[in-house]
């Protein structure tokens, strides 16, 4: 497509852009409709970086009802092939209190009615139709924007932790105590409604995808009291959007250029023929 072009792509709130001096705004249509909302796309440390609300600027997109298929294409169809997914999330440990920041390794999905695939084997408005094509997903997050993310955190002060599992659940409520406790027990580190199928479409467009996972509140099984509620998330993520935002700045500066990537992110479709033609 023609007009500006992005190299990384942020799947986030409008406080990771909204500071900046120079910004364009594009639309971008894509096969599966419409994506969140507009993409914004600016230069940060030399690196042109488009950004995008995942819930819209407005936060009139619930969980469960995101395009994120539609977001995924859009960012590839700008250029991206390094994708960030900021969050926040809920903390299934004790130690994981507010203001934790953890670089998950794994994610398990607990969501039931999402579109996953772009591989499904059903037409699309156009008349194309993709093949069915099954891609590995062992470990969801690309292990070079990791490495970035930890190191970016680390150069800020910000102790992250390394690793851990993000439990998907499909919202917009929040979980019960039985559930969450269920969660914990199984050894998963925090909770999310956004996680997936953002990874998973990403590797289906062999993307590399890195989450950086904000801890708002101990999730309803890991503490006593009334339980989480959006106002403190909201509180909480707000108290910390500026640090965040600076590591993610810095995680861009650390990312490979495109055409530098030696994961296996940018070869998931290696040997399979999708049937339809991705974004160039």
């Amino acid at each position: 497509m023609t007009g500006p072009r992005a190299e990384i792509g942020v799947i986030g709130g409008s406080g990771f852009y909204s500071f900046l001096d120079d910004v364009t705004e594009v639309t971008v249509g894509t096969p599966y409709g419409p994506p969140s909302d507009s993409l914004f796309v600016g230069t940060v440390g030399g690196r042109e970086v488009a950004f995008l609300p995942r819930h819209g600027r407005d936060h009139r997109l619930p969980p469960h009802r995101i395009n994120y298929r539609a977001n995924l294409w859009a960012l590839r169809a700008l250029g991206a092939r390094q994708v960030l997914g900021p969050c926040a999330v809920g903390g299934l440990r004790p130690e994981y209190g507010p203001g934790t920041l953890l670089i998950p390794d794994q994610l398990v999905d607990r969501t039931r009615s999402r579109v996953n695939t772009f591989f499904d084997g059903e037409p699309r408005p156009d008349g194309t139709r993709p093949k069915v094509v099954h891609v590995s997903l062992a470990d969801p997050y690309c292990p070079a924007g990791r490495k970035a993310a930890l190191a970016a955190a680390a150069g800020r002060g910000w102790d992250a932790v390394d690793g851990g599992a993000m439990c998907v659940i499909e919202g917009p409520r929040f979980s019960t105590r039985a559930e969450s406790r269920w969660h914990a027990a199984q050894g998963w580190s925090v909770v999310g409604m956004t996680g997936h199928p953002e990874a998973a479409l990403a590797r289906e467009l062999e993307l590399c995808y890195t989450s950086l996972a904000l801890v708002t509140d101990l999730d309803a099984g890991a503490e006593a009291g009334e339980g989480v509620s959006h106002a403190e998330v909201l509180a909480v993520f707000a108290q910390n959007v500026d640090r965040l935002r600076d590591v993610l700045f810095d995680v861009m500066a650390g990312l490979p250029a495109g055409d530098a990537r030696d994961c296996e992110c940018g070869a998931a479709l290696a040997g399979q023929d999708p049937g339809i033609e991705l974004p160039a």
